[in-house]
């Protein structure tokens, strides 16, 4: 199916409840609709339904608004920006259902059972086209496998698929793009448009998030709540690139987006019909590739929110691990050892340098060669100098240097260590690991 004919009115909705906090499921569903908003100069809504007031919190409806914020989904119409077609709040739009459900009354399409009332679905084949499913039918010539629905319940109070209806349709969406969960409820929503004689939106639903196991994704399961994203240093642009590729895929072979291509790459042709599988891991190599590109000044600057306080010349202990971190929060104990002259020795590194009988030996001579530099930007050519003394090659230096100056097998660049201890802590930490 085309969207020539809505190009020019392109209006998608995200319509969380505010009953827990943004689950990557929801977020994936406004991420989608957002770019398809944005990638058609059309508009992006925020819509709440807040009708169920026992469940309903505060706590929930600010996480799921910082979370959209966060991600940078901003919306055109919403609870605190307004709109043309508000009010935004389902719990505020009471009459408009009222008048809608009249409607029904007058054409005799709904009937009362038991204090509820239940729209009469018309008996027929109802077949609808989505844009990712396909042709999807369901039969309502057998009453008995669709019985006809609650609207209202006794107590006066709108079910989930009249509200959901009214609100689309008075709101003016054209694309409802949203879980495939909603799949079979979507005919019975077509029967509600006919009813009310009104054009329904163009559906396309979208693949369930699975873990890695095939179970369906729930809140629960780690990595489901979006707020956790930041705390754990996640970039926000690294994890809408991540949501993206959840279902989607590029007609190309990147896998690194900014939000601003996204934009211009998505489609929903691009979505995959089978479910998409959450890894943990794969998220956070998309974040690595984010913060590889940042400027140091930058990559410092981000990082700094997993401190409470800054140690000194932090900006150049950060520029060191950048690219030897995934997320922000693996920063801190990247650095520890710089700042920390009572650090720890891994004890598989130390295994690995007793295995070196000539370690010591070089370190010493390397100490009373870095004693005499006047010029400490030699430091990292004494290694090799050290090295030819003992008839050793530079390697079996290297590593006995990088474990007595870190305490790590691995870790930044040793001319970068060198740099930022200085001449008198380096030779400090040979000295001290020699005396172990």
């Amino acid at each position: 199916m085309s969207f020539d004919h809505y190009m020019s009115d392109i209006r998608t909705r995200f319509a969380p409840s505010p009953t827990g906090y943004l689950h990557v499921g929801g977020a994936r569903t406004a991420l989608f609709n957002w770019l398809l908003a944005r990638q058609l100069g059309g508009k992006f809504v925020l819509r709440v339904e807040d009708t169920d007031q026992e469940r309903n919190t505060e706590a929930a409806r600010k996480a799921i608004f910082d979370g959209l914020q966060w991600l940078g989904m901003d919306w055109d119409e919403g609870p605190d920006c307004g709109g043309e077609y508000g009010p935004y709040n389902q719990s505020e739009r009471g009459a408009i259902y009222d008048r809608w459900f009249a409607h029904l009354q007058e054409k005799g399409r709904v009937y009362e059972d038991d204090g509820a009332w239940r729209f009469r679905f018309e008996r027929k084949l109802m077949t609808m086209h989505d844009l990712i499913c396909g042709e999807v039918s369901i039969d309502y010539r057998e009453e008995s496998n669709t019985p006809d629905m609650v609207v209202k319940r006794s107590d006066g109070s709108y079910v989930f698929h009249f509200v959901n209806v009214v609100d689309d349709l008075e709101m003016k969406i054209s694309h409802v793009i949203r879980g495939e969960d909603h799949l079979m409820n979507t005919p019975k929503h077509l029967q509600l448009f006919e009813a009310f004689d009104v054009k329904p939106p163009i559906y396309a639903h979208i693949p369930l998030i699975l873990n890695q196991d095939g179970s369906k994704m729930s809140k629960r399961d780690a990595g489901a709540a979006v707020g956790e994203y930041e705390q754990a240093g996640y970039l926000s642009g690294a994890v809408v690139n991540f949501l993206a590729l959840l279902g989607w895929s590029p007609k190309n072979e990147d896998e690194i987006y900014s939000p601003a291509e996204l934009i211009k790459a998505f489609s929903l042709e691009g979505v995959n019909r089978s479910p998409a599988k959450f890894d943990t891991e794969k998220c956070a190599w998309v974040n690595q590739q984010h913060l590889a590109p940042l400027s140091p000044e930058a990559f410092a600057k981000a990082s700094e929110t997993q401190f409470e306080q800054l140690p000194e010349n932090y900006q150049a202990m950060a520029g060191s691990v950048q690219e030897k971190v995934r997320l922000l929060s693996e920063v801190p104990a990247a650095i520890q050892f710089y700042h920390d002259k009572e650090f720890p020795y891994a004890p598989e590194a130390l295994e690995k340098v007793a295995k070196n009988a000539a370690a010591p030996a070089l370190l010493n001579t390397l100490a009373e060669a870095w004693g005499t530099l006047t010029d400490w930007s030699e430091a990292k050519g004494e290694i090799k100098a050290a090295a030819v003394k003992h008839e050793a090659k530079p390697g079996q230096l290297m590593f006995p240097l990088r474990v007595a100056l870190s305490g790590k097998a691995g870790g930044p660049d040793l001319g970068d260590i060198l740099q930022i201890l200085g001449q008198e802590e380096s030779i400090r930490r040979i000295q001290r690991y020699l005396a172990l």
